[in-house]
């Protein structure tokens, strides 16, 4: 008798040790993945909830996977729930140029009905577990040269319910939304999509982009400036409008951007520059060291890493393992459902950014 009670003492000490370990609500860990049927075998994917392959695109107003290399990619990603059925594999449509057709494709119903039909029909095919809507952006820029208008905003809604009524509950539906004010205010009708969808993705990164000829973070957890982007400002932004925590998900950057020309002022931020070519987190241990002349700083208000290079006048930033362990524990702090990141296949296969992210989720 005294054995048995020991025994149940144990077991419920046991539970509630493991109960300490795991967060307090379900909390995904996604993937954004781009690369073959082979690269993604070097991964720990016992760490991952979800991998979204990038990308699909539209033809002939039909979501299509584009040659034979996705397809085997896509299959041997399914494959994979078999020893990891913890894992949901889906499908992303567009990304950053990808999407060009998209705001005339869907600006009727027989074109978003279309769309949303091809939609199951490619997910029955592979068994992939649903669809990421990544159209960069419905109503505002996004690419150059690519479509848009204001009535995107309200098609955006209506594709939305389209694919909803047509995959059912059976297939997840995500998108991924810009994570910067305009695209916030403007791009997505939110009190109407977010009863539908099972989560959004925010980018919280490229805050600072290719396209901008002033450095500054490009994936901070919190703004320092009055104008400037910040996961944080986002994720106030939707919470203070009603949406539930729990389909909230922000995004980490697994690589830096980096501009030329910089002035040695404020340790590069905030100044003018040129963009140029970045770096991913495999490279930052042999390209952004101090024998090739950066120097590390981390903003701690920020909660976001940043490099100088004072000879050659050059300015990186991006997230590390400081800043994605930060936003991990931001994420389950606010009650979020989760984190994503752009994107797998720049991680060190072993104590990488997916590891940082993992030690958190679990410690």
């Amino acid at each position: 008798m005294k054995r048995q009670t020991l025994s149940a003492v144990a077991c419920i000490f046991l539970a509630i040790l493991q109960g300490i370990s795991q967060p307090s609500h379900d909390f995904s860990v996604i993937a954004y993945y781009t690369g073959d049927d082979k690269k993604i075998d070097a991964y720990e994917l016992d760490k991952l909830t979800h991998i979204i392959f990038s990308f699909g695109h539209l033809k002939e107003g039909r979501f299509h996977i584009s040659n034979a290399r996705d397809t085997t990619t896509i299959k041997h990603l399914v494959g994979l729930k078999q020893e990891y059925p913890q894992l949901k594999i889906m499908l992303s449509l567009g990304g950053w140029s990808g999407c060009e057709p998209c705001s005339d494709v869907f600006s009727t119903n027989e074109g978003r009905l279309l769309f949303a039909k091809s939609v199951k029909e490619v997910n029955d095919y592979f068994g992939t577990d649903g669809i990421d809507l990544d159209w960069e952006y419905p109503a505002i820029a996004g690419f150059p040269g690519h479509p848009y208008k204001p009535e995107d905003r309200e098609n955006f809604t209506e594709l939305v319910k389209s694919l909803r009524q047509v995959l059912g509950d059976k297939n997840e539906l995500s998108f991924a939304a810009g994570g910067f004010q305009k695209f916030l205010d403007q791009s997505i009708e939110w009190n109407k999509v977010m009863p539908l969808v099972d989560r959004v993705n925010i980018m919280s990164y490229d805050l600072v982009h290719g396209y901008s000829t002033v450095t500054g973070h490009h994936t901070p957890i919190y703004s320092v400036r009055a104008d400037e982007e910040s996961a944080n400002r986002a994720v106030a932004y939707l919470l203070n409008i009603g949406i539930p925590s729990s389909k909230l998900v922000i995004g980490a950057a697994f690589y830096t951007r980096v501009w030329k020309d910089v002035a040695p002022e404020n340790n590069g931020r905030y100044q003018p520059g040129e963009h140029t070519n970045g770096y991913g987190f495999q490279q930052y241990e042999t390209e952004l060291t101090e024998q090739k002349g950066w120097k590390y700083y981390y903003d701690e208000a920020a909660e976001a890493p940043y490099w100088y290079h004072a000879r050659d006048k050059r300015y990186a930033t991006g997230d590390n393992l400081r800043s994605v362990a930060a936003k991990t524990h931001y994420a389950l702090d606010k009650g979020l459902g989760g984190i994503m990141f752009w994107e797998l296949t720049l991680d060190k296969e072993r104590e990488g950014m997916v590891d940082a992210i993992d030690r958190v989720v679990h410690q």
